[in-house]
């Protein structure tokens, strides 16, 4: 992988409950040990550096807002960390950039209906998400409607097709295994899965496809956005009928990796392993800030194999020196990787069973911590002790 990898020593723990030092100069991390990926018939890969380069196209983004907040974004000089244009009636129009706490304002007069009405004719037609886009871009435009059914506010949030942050898991993606990304809104998780598909498409020579349930991957149009390179995308008429969509993709279109974003309800979780057990890769997203996120959530327990209450014996209880009634994972994980999106440049990467299966143990697992140094060269910290509060 392009970037160097953290010299450190650290404790392993074993089946036996005993601990030996490690280093992780020779002691690769879990999830990457005891695994060889598949040889395929096709010419041999060539590693790839990807540069960190960002195409925002802003002009586009500029051209729905009204006339006046244009030439006051154009010439912010921190128009390059823009995230995204807060308009709501009869309020200031407001300014949101990355690493910074709440918004600047644009301007001393409120926003009118005649700016809102202004940008929604500037835009493609709002779905059943309240969501709509600009044709060609990955810009998205989020309406808030009153009772009636009227627009009264606006988030416009600038689309960034961003390559060079697959170095942080190029070394992952030669497994063929499954991955899930978590993370708060805003830290890039759907600009990582259109690098991916990308990645896959072009470099990798697999067959994707794009379940695009609001066209934020693809971008607005028939037409995806080439950001996703050769990857095929499939449109959502309605956000509730995305799990009927990734299952048509399985059994209509032959793909070897399907790419799906937001995955939040129980019959997205049980379409991803039915897709699953296909021997089809999965990457996805899902709600969630952390891997115990997933767990304690009823609807999505079932992407890193679901937690059932088990009654154990007195022996056993005895022998393992816990509780009769205790929490273990029922079924194989969707997903073989979990990563933690905790910052754009700060990943922390579990192997989804063993990982589960400690927590719930009341154990902190052993994690690789992925992160970009100053000079945006990626440093991977392995064998490093998961931290966050055990289950």
């Amino acid at each position: 992988m392009n970037g160097t990898t953290a010299s450190t020593s650290s404790v392993a723990f074993n089946i036996n409950h005993r601990t030996k030092p490690v280093s992780s100069v020779t002691h690769q991390f879990t999830l990457l040990t005891n695994f060889n990926p598949p040889n395929k018939q096709r010419s041999p890969r060539r590693r790839v550096n990807h540069a960190l380069v960002e195409d925002n196209n802003i002009l586009s983004f500029l051209q729905v807002l009204p006339h006046d907040l244009r030439d006051n974004v154009l010439n912010d000089p921190k128009r390059a960390q823009l995230v995204e244009v807060i308009l709501d009636l009869g309020r200031l129009p407001e300014a949101r950039y990355a690493g910074e706490n709440g918004g600047q304002y644009l301007r001393t007069t409120e926003v009118t209906m005649e700016e809102l009405e202004y940008t929604q004719s500037s835009v493609g037609e709002f779905g059943g998400d309240n969501r709509a886009g600009i044709e060609g871009t990955l810009h998205r435009i989020s309406a808030i409607k009153s009772r009636k059914g009227n627009v009264i506010g606006l988030t416009c949030r600038l689309g960034r097709a961003v390559s060079g942050h697959i170095d942080m898991i190029y070394d992952l993606l030669h497994y063929g295994k499954s991955i899930l990304f978590v993370g708060r809104p805003g830290v890039g998780k759907t600009t990582v899965l259109r690098e991916i598909a990308r990645v896959f498409s072009d470099e990798f020579h697999k067959r994707v496809v794009i379940v695009d349930t609001s066209n934020e991957i693809g971008g607005d149009g028939n037409v995806p956005h080439g950001a996703i390179g050769s990857a095929r995308r499939m449109q959502v008429a309605d956000p509730s009928l995305q799990h009927k969509v990734m299952i048509e993709a399985v059994e209509n279109h032959m793909p070897e990796v399907i790419i799906v974003d937001e995955i939040g309800t129980d019959a997205e979780a049980l379409a991803c392993r039915s897709i699953a057990e296909r021997g089809v890769m999965l990457i996805g997203t899902a709600h969630g800030e952390r891997i115990e996120n997933i767990i304690k959530n009823p609807m999505l327990s079932d992407l890193i194999g679901g937690v059932e209450s088990v009654t154990l014996g007195d022996e056993e209880a005895r022998l393992r020196r816990s509780h009769k009634t205790i929490l273990e994972r029922k079924a194989p994980s969707t997903f073989y990787f979990l990563i933690e999106m905790r910052e754009r440049h700060h990943w922390v990467t579990h192997r989804t069973e063993k990982s589960v299966d400690m927590l719930l143990r009341g154990r902190n697992p052993m994690v690789e911590v992925r992160k970009r140094d100053d000079q945006s060269k990626v440093v991977i910290e392995r064998w490093k002790t998961y931290d966050d509060y055990s289950l």
